[in-house]
């Protein structure tokens, strides 16, 4: 014998209630997608600020980098400045005995001294880098005296002066003469200034350590 089983009828008192528990179901399911799409909205913006953050603080940093470095080259600058000016103003009151009272003289030892520190480059001319020739023909161009730009070439220019005899302002060369592979300029007290070579650069030297070969005599 079967069994039937009945189903108990749906009220229009349930038909309200599965229709309202459907209703909550999708409004939570709405609720629950806008939350989501917010949560990802904010992670997105999260996101971005902290990489406008990072992009501006490595912006501020190179541009206080760029500002210090400046500053630096700025105070380079300067003290590089005071120190010509000090090394010039020496030169001109120098009251060295072997040094005559021509003016022309002591303007050219006045630039030369002047230049100490700079570099020595091959080649260059100045204003903050010289060889041994350039310096010199620099130095002489000052007085109004235009020197051939070469050693082998300044080596000839002028008179000869014997080396027992060298004064103030005579110029020194190495080599053979018309074929002098280096000059300087002799500032008394035995020693010389020359744009040496690339690890000294221009510096007042012992002539008693280095031996000129030759010198002339352009004023």
């Amino acid at each position: 014998m079967t069994q039937t089983i009945e189903l108990p009828t749906l009220t229009a008192d349930m038909s309200a209630a599965v229709a309202q528990s459907a209703a909550a179901t999708q409004q939570a399911a709405a609720n629950y997608e806008l939350r989501a799409e917010r949560d990802a909205a904010a992670a997105k913006a999260a996101a971005e600020a902290k990489k406008d953050l990072a992009e501006a603080k490595k912006k501020a940093e190179a541009k206080k980098k760029a500002a210090e470095a400046a500053r630096k080259a700025a105070a380079e600058r300067a003290e590089r400045s005071a120190e010509r000016a000090t090394l010039s103003a020496s030169a001109s009151t120098s009251t060295s005995v072997s040094a005559p009272a021509s003016g022309s003289v002591a303007t050219v030892i006045a630039f030369l001294k002047a230049q100490v520190g700079d570099a020595y480059v091959m080649g260059a001319t100045g204003p903050n880098a010289w060889d041994c020739s350039s310096l010199v023909q620099a130095a002489y161009k000052q007085v109004g005296v235009d020197l051939p730009r070469v050693s082998q070439d300044q080596s000839m220019a002028g008179t000869d002066v014997p080396l027992s005899n060298v004064q103030v302002g005579d110029i020194l060369y190495w080599g053979g003469k018309g074929s002098a592979y280096h000059v300087g300029v002799y500032i008394g007290n035995g020693q010389y200034l020359d744009a040496a070579n690339p690890s000294k650069g221009v510096v007042i030297q012992d002539l008693s350590g280095y031996p000129a070969s030759g010198a002339v005599r352009v004023l």
